[in-house]
Order: C-alpha cells, then sequence, then structure tokens
C-alpha cells in the first residue's frame, strides 16, 4: 500500500493499519483489505491514475442509493486525501453463498430502489463511469437528458479521439432528432446505481446481494436493466420478479438495445475501436 494513502487513511480514522492485503479492485484502482488495530476489517481504494473527486463522488453515490433501503450498499467509513493519496474507505463485506431465492431478492430489489425515485433527471452534483466523467446537470425531460448528457457527451468524447467516422456520426444525429419517440413512456426518474455489470454485484456475508462501485443518477429505469443484459450474469429470475414487483411500460423490449448504446459507447471510449461495430449494430435499429 502506498505509504502516503496509509497515513491518509489512519489519520482519517485515528487508528493503526495492521495489515494490507491486495484484493481484486478494477483497472483503476489499487484496492486491499485492512485490519486495523481496532480490530475491525476494512475496504480500501486509492487511485493510481490520479483522477480528482473519483472517490468522493463513488460514496456520495453509494450514500444515495442508501437513502432507498432497497438492497444494500457498502457503509462508507471515509474518503479524502489529495493527489496519490486519495483513498475510500468501506465496511468490509465478507463475500459469501448466494442465499436461496437471490435472484428473485435481487430483482425485487432493483425495482423498490428503482420506484424510490429522484427528484430530477440527474443528480445534485457530477460523477464518474469507471474514470470517465459523468455529467449530472437536470434537464427537464429524460430526452434530453439522455441525448445530451449521455450519448452526446460520450459521442463528442469518442469523436475527439477519432474513433468514429462521418457514416456514424450522421446515424446518431438521424437518431437524436427521433430520440424523443424513442425513449418509451413518460415516467418519473428512477434513483439508478448507473453501471449495474455483473461485476458490481457482490454476494453480502449472509448471501444477500450488494450493490457496489455506482456511477449514480436519476433516469430511466430501463437503463440499469439494459446494463445487466448487454454483457450477461443475470439470470432470467431477476427480470421476472423484478417485472412482477414494478412492470415495465409497453415496448420495453425495443428499448434494450437504444438504453445499450451509452454502456457501449462508454466501451469505445475507454477500449477502442472494436466496440464501434456493437455501436453501430444497437444504433441501426433506431435509424
Amino acid at each position: 500500500m502506498n505509504p502516503a494513502v496509509r497515513r491518509a487513511v489512519e489519520q482519517s480514522l485515528g487508528v493503526r493499519i495492521q495489515s494490507a492485503r491486495p484484493v481484486a479492485g478494477g483497472d483503476i484502482n489499487d484496492a486491499f483489505e485492512l485490519e486495523l488495530d481496532s480490530g475491525q476489517r476494512a475496504f480500501a481504494k486509492s487511485n493510481h491514475k490520479h483522477i480528482a473527486g473519483l472517490f468522493e463522488a463513488e460514496a456520495r453515490g453509494l450514500s444515495w442509493l442508501a437513502e432507498a433501503r432497497a438492497l444494500r450498499v457498502p457503509r462508507v467509513l471515509s474518503v479524502g486525501g489529495d493527489g496519490g493519496a486519495g483513498f475510500l474507505l468501506l465496511e468490509w463485506l465478507e463475500p459469501g453463498r448466494r442465499v436461496k431465492g437471490f435472484d428473485e431478492r435481487l430483482g425485487r430489489g432493483l425495482a423498490a430502489l428503482h420506484r424510490f425515485g429522484a427528484p430530477s433527471f440527474g443528480l445534485d452534483h457530477d460523477n464518474f463511469i469507471g474514470p470517465l466523467s459523468q455529467h449530472n446537470g437536470a434537464l427537464p425531460t429524460w430526452a434530453s437528458f439522455y441525448r445530451e448528457h449521455r450519448l452526446g457527451a460520450q459521442l463528442a468524447l469518442a469523436k475527439s479521439r477519432g474513433l468514429v467516422a462521418a457514416p456514424l456520426l450522421r446515424d446518431f444525429d438521424r437518431l437524436f432528432e427521433r430520440l424523443d419517440a424513442w425513449v418509451g413512456p413518460e415516467e418519473p426518474p428512477a434513483r439508478l446505481h448507473g453501471d449495474l455489470w455483473a461485476g458490481n454485484l457482490h454476494t453480502d456475508e449472509l448471501g444477500e446481494p450488494v450493490l457496489i462501485d455506482p456511477a449514480a443518477y436519476g433516469g430511466h429505469r430501463e437503463v440499469d436493466l439494459a446494463m445487466m443484459r448487454l454483457f450477461g450474469g443475470y439470470g432470467p429470475r431477476v427480470f421476472a420478479a423484478y417485472a412482477e414487483a414494478f412492470p415495465l411500460s409497453d415496448g420495453h423490449a425495443e428499448r434494450v438495445a437504444l438504453y445499450q448504446l451509452y454502456p457501449l459507447l462508454v466501451h469505445l471510449n475507454l477500449f477502442g475501436a472494436g466496440y464501434v461495430g456493437q455501436v453501430s449494430s444497437a444504433l441501426r435499429r433506431y435509424v
């Protein structure tokens, strides 16, 4: 563990770290299981790419999701430091074996989270999806928010990096012209996790589902469900339990690819032109 991060964590808690064991933490973070001299264990993340504000935004997102009391999220113990000493400290969640009915509990819990709602489309602060900035300024309609702050922002970044050619840009222009008709019936903002691929689902010591690493905001609930279908890892019972608890609007199946466009653009910007084909394939359904 970076000595500066270690000192910052100890200073924030007022306790000493007895040991720090590296654990999996993703592409942009160093992660550790900490043993504290208080006898407590904790999960610590530090950011070796020094992305300012990353952990503060994650901590706020976790707290925002926890307000719904729908699904467990890790409790934030401390967040702080700056530069190379930035860190996020969370309660340690011992991995467990999934309880019977795990999928149904997840589906119903996610429905409750979404139904809890949000004040607006967006959030009162910007945050991140992975290492990429995610702008959350409130806009009056879901279509305008999705167009400007989600698809448009990632498309502009991909264009600046030379990842998209003129034909694809023209197709997006056509989509944006028709987007109000494609986004589905009007719904109030749902409280979204925002990056709900299977790697951001944890199982705690009781075998219950836990949501981690959010990119939270108020948006259309089908965004989370579309992301869950994009890379797999969720069984049909999850979606069935969700639909039973919070039935989806007509035409939701036709909108799955529309709401997968955002994470596909994110992956295009993170991992390169290999994702152009998937972006183009999803886009062609709507232009």
